[in-house]
Formats: structure tokens, C-alpha cells, sequence
């Protein structure tokens, strides 16, 4: 027999089965009593609403009994938990220390298990105050007792060069290696990354010096077969060459050996307008050409596929010659003093 709705019953049980905001499970009983209303077979409410005999008979009762209020749950769950300030300063808190499992930070469920909360509201506090546990960073702490005075040094030479000298950021690449894939490489598609075979053969190694000329972005460059206080010399040569006689030249280096052996002392003696400046230690990220060996890396090497080492110095001859086409000076700040840890800063750097 079908229910019979009074005008406001059947207002109110249409605006709770077609709202977005109250609970599904509201919309849902409001849906069985108009569904009963119109003469609708139990079989057919099953099929629509996807619930059971039992469940359709409990809150037709209810409805027949008490009415509107009889669709209301007896036992409305847990109370909503607030994320108040001091909830807030717990999980904060809580994140700096150890999990208890012996894992080495936390995720949003792991915690919000320990303090019996719901994970959005750990996840809510992070984003607040811009935690991400899973992530960390290294830094490079220098113990060099001059690091100000040769950090300083270097800085004057990007950001106020010498007048009509020439100023290089020097250093060198070594033990490239030549890899072949042995595997046929899966070229680009759509939805689908390049692919490459993981067996390989190296047909050997060279090494990379350059010299990034920080007022013009070109790249002076020569490859060796091997790094040593001679080839070094040599490519120091080739710098001398490129510029024209007695005009000064001051190269930014870091503390490698190669770079301090008497063959070196000899040929600035022999060289006078040439002039080395030394980045402190454990500083070389102060070299602005550690960023293009960062590029060629990500442009050329890592990916690249070489037939053997002629064919790798080859390449890199060809990504140079093609790069100075285009070469830009960088533009060199401090990107955040605040997080400036003595001996050690973080660097913003663009071309």
C-alpha cells in the first residue's frame, strides 16, 4: 500500500533528496518514502537505490511513526573534530620528532594514527606551515677560515668585474663516459616517455675542461683524454690565446690539486696578466660554470648515445658551438639570506 504525504512532508522529503549539502544517507532515506509514496515495488527500489528489504521496512516504519523525525539517525556518529590552535601546535610539534617505528619521518595517516585525529587535519596543519616531511635537502657546509674574504672575492669578480679584463669560471668534467646502448632506443610517443635498453657498452672516458666567460655566457672548452696538472696548463694556454695580448684574465677555480702544482706557478710566472682566484673549500658551487656542466649533463650526456670517444668529443664540440650561438650571461643573487648557515648560502641563478 502506498504512504500518503501531506503537501509539507512531501516538500521537505524532495528538498532532502535532491540537496548536495546534508548527508547522502539523508537524501537517500527521503528518496525511499517518495519512492513508497508513488506506489513503487520494493524489488524496483531495490534495483534504484541499491539497499535491502530490511533497510526499506525500517524506515517506512519510522516515517509512519514518527514522521520526518523518525528519518533522522539515532546515533549520529563520532563529533567532528576542530583543528583548534592547540590541536595545530601538537601536530607541529609531533612532526619534529622520530616516529616511534624507527622510520625516518612521518606521513599524514602514520601520524594522525599516534594522535587518534583524522589525516586531513595533519595534512591541513603541514600546508599551514609549509612542512613536507617526505622531502629533505642537502647543503654544503665549508670549513675554510677565509670563507667570507674568498666568497667575497669571487662575488666582486661575477657582479663587479675588472675593467677591460677578462673574467672566466673554470673548472673540469672528468671520466665522461662514452656509452653505447646495445638495445634499440623506443623513440618519444604520446603518453609514453623515450626508452632506453638498461645493457650498454663503454667504449671509454675523456675528460672536460671549460671556461665559462661570465660577461658574455660563451663557453671556451677542450677535451682530454685525462685530467692532469699538464692538460690543465695547456687548456690555460688555450685561454690565454683566445684574448688579446696583456689584457688581464682572472680565472675563478676550485681547490683541485691539478690546479696548484708547481707547472702551474710556472706558467702564471711566465704569464703574468693571468690571475687565479680560488673558490673557498667545499665551495664550489661559487663557480658559475658548475651551471652549464649542470646543463650539458641534463642536454647532452645523460641521455646521449656515443659510438665511441672520438664520436663523444665530437658531440660536445657540436652542443658548445651550437650553445655560444645563443650563450647568455647568468644573472647571479642571493635567493634567500635568511637561510644563509655560515660557510654556506643558497644561490638564485638564470639566464
Amino acid at each position: 500500500m502506498a504512504l500518503i504525504l501531506t503537501t509539507n512532508d512531501r516538500t521537505e522529503l524532495e528538498r532532502r533528496a535532491t540537496s548536495r549539502t546534508i548527508r547522502a544517507e539523508d537524501a537517500k532515506r527521503a528518496k525511499v518514502i517518495l519512492m513508497l509514496a508513488e506506489g513503487t515495488s520494493y524489488s524496483t527500489i531495490e534495483a534504484a537505490l541499491w539497499c535491502y528489504r530490511d533497510y526499506i521496512n525500517r524506515w517506512r516504519w519510522r516515517f509512519v511513526t514518527h514522521g520526518l523525525d523518525g528519518l533522522r539517525s539515532r546515533h549520529q556518529g563520532q563529533q567532528a573534530t576542530v583543528l583548534t590552535p592547540a590541536l595545530e601546535a601538537r601536530i607541529l610539534a609531533k612532526t619534529q620528532q622520530r616516529p616511534p617505528d624507527g622510520s625516518t619521518h612521518w606521513s599524514t595517516r602514520k601520524l594522525a594514527r599516534v594522535l587518534k585525529i583524522h589525516h586531513n587535519h595533519v595534512q591541513t596543519a603541514w600546508t599551514r606551515a609549509g612542512l613536507q616531511p617526505h622531502r629533505f635537502e642537502r647543503y654544503m657546509r665549508s670549513d675554510d677560515p677565509n670563507f667570507e674574504t674568498k666568497a667575497a672575492d669571487v662575488l666582486g669578480l661575477y657582479l663587479n668585474p675588472p675593467q677591460h679584463a677578462a673574467v672566466f669560471a673554470a673548472d673540469e668534467k672528468t671520466a665522461i663516459q662514452a656509452l653505447d646502448r646495445l638495445d634499440p632506443v623506443l623513440p618519444l610517443s604520446p603518453g609514453r616517455a623515450e626508452r632506453h635498453g638498461f645493457e650498454y657498452y663503454r667504449h671509454g672516458t675523456l675528460s672536460l675542461f671549460a671556461a665559462l666567460d661570465t660577461q658574455t655566457g660563451e663557453v671556451l672548452a677542450q677535451t682530454v683524454p685525462r685530467h692532469t696538472s699538464a692538460a690543465f696548463v695547456g687548456f690555460l694556454s688555450e685561454i690565454v690565446a683566445s684574448q688579446p695580448r696583456q689584457r688581464d684574465i682572472h680565472v675563478i677555480l676550485d681547490n683541485l690539486s691539478t690546479h696548484k702544482t708547481r707547472a702551474v706557478e710556472t706558467f702564471l710566472t711566465e704569464h703574468p696578466q693571468v690571475h687565479l682566484h680560488f673558490t673557498p673549500t667545499y665551495s664550489s658551487w661559487l663557480n658559475q660554470v658548475e651551471l652549464w656542466f649542470g646543463r650539458i649533463e641534463r642536454d647532452l650526456l645523460a641521455r646521449g648515445i656515443f659510438t665511441s670517444v672520438k664520436d663523444l668529443a665530437r658531440q660536445i664540440r657540436r652542443y658548445i658551438r651550437h650553445y655560444n650561438d645563443v650563450a647568455k650571461p647568468i644573472r647571479w643573487s642571493y635567493c634567500d639570506p635568511s637561510r644563509r648557515i655560515t660557510g654556506s648560502t643558497s644561490v638564485s641563478t638564470g639566464q
